[in-house]
């Protein structure tokens, strides 16, 4: 699946909800989300629009390897009908 383009900060934030991943800290533009499970992670969203397809490949890997997951399916649990 591809990853979608025109995607801003705040609704990669609000779809990362799903995942249980909540807003634990602000630094200007950049938002620092945490997950509790299965163990604790942290990464760091920035407010941008649109973010960087570069950008924003490196955060989905990252929860993706989190959750044990491959980036499609990851893609199809957040941005799915």
């Amino acid at each position: 699946m591809k990853i979608p383009r025109n995607l801003t900060g705040s609704q990669l934030i609000k779809a990362l909800d799903k995942l249980d991943y909540q807003a634990t800290r602000q630094a200007g533009s950049h938002v620092r989300l945490t997950c509790p499970l299965p163990k604790e992670h942290h990464i760091t969203v920035p407010l941008h629009d649109p973010l960087r397809i570069g950008t924003l490949a490196a955060i989905l890997a990252d929860v993706a390897t989190h959750h044990s997951m491959t980036r499609d399916e990851l893609i199809q649990k957040l941005f799915g009908k």
